[in-house]
């Protein structure tokens, strides 16, 4: 079952064309890869992707929801529940300690204290950093950042996790470790991942790979 089907997506910047008529579906439990030239348009796909951008031109179905016939608040809550984000750069918020980071899109989506915490606590302990619960960001390692920035993403049970150069801030060793936590991941919770990266190796371990070139996959 397709849990994204995009068709004919459009999106330009002024005069520039970024993305050219995408089309694509990406199935339940699947790993991809975006891979592509800087500017070739695999951020833009994953924000459009990830409702965080509006195409010009084309419709987004995420677990078969047009998520672009939704008004702007409605986007805002379809997210919260259904779409889980990793991005090269933490955005852990550092005044806050892991398990605080990670239950926020709970607390958000409504969730109740203890519900929140017990899920977070699962998914810090299954990411092997239980024991950093009460650390804030700036006492964590860059990998043990990561950790809680995946746990962050996967608290709401999402259909969807998008990752963008999720391990472009890591050395190998922590890097190599985050590619495998994906299908960890994956056969644990059932998760899709969708991934932009220019890790080759991340990329070549995905179920598929596809390539931006000039706004067309």
């Amino acid at each position: 079952m397709a849990i994204i089907q995009a068709n004919n997506v459009f999106k330009s910047y002024g005069e520039l064309a970024v993305l050219k008529g995408i089309s694509l579906n990406i199935e339940a439990k699947e790993i991809v890869s975006i891979v592509g030239a800087s500017g070739a348009g695999k951020t833009t796909l994953l924000q459009i992707l990830g409702t965080l951008d509006r195409p010009d031109q084309g419709q987004v179905m995420i677990d078969d929801t047009d998520v672009f016939a939704l008004k702007d608040k409605q986007i805002s809550t379809f997210r919260n529940q259904k779409i889980g984000f990793i991005f090269q750069f933490h955005q852990l918020l550092p005044e806050f300690t892991a398990i605080e980071n990670v239950c926020l899109p709970a607390f958000i989506a409504g969730k109740s204290k203890k519900e929140a915490e017990d899920q977070a606590k699962e998914l810090l302990s299954f990411l092997k950093v239980d024991h950093r619960l009460n650390h804030k960001p700036n006492e964590l390692s860059g990998g043990e950042q990561q950790r809680v920035a995946v746990a962050r993403s996967l608290i709401n049970n999402p259909a969807v996790v998008f990752a963008d150069e999720p391990s472009g801030n890591l050395d190998s060793k922590n890097a190599d470790d985050l590619h495998q936590l994906f299908f960890d991941l994956r056969d644990q919770f059932e998760q899709t991942f969708v991934i932009v990266t220019h890790n080759n190796q991340l990329a070549n371990m995905a179920d598929r790979k596809l390539e931006i070139v000039d706004g067309v996959l």
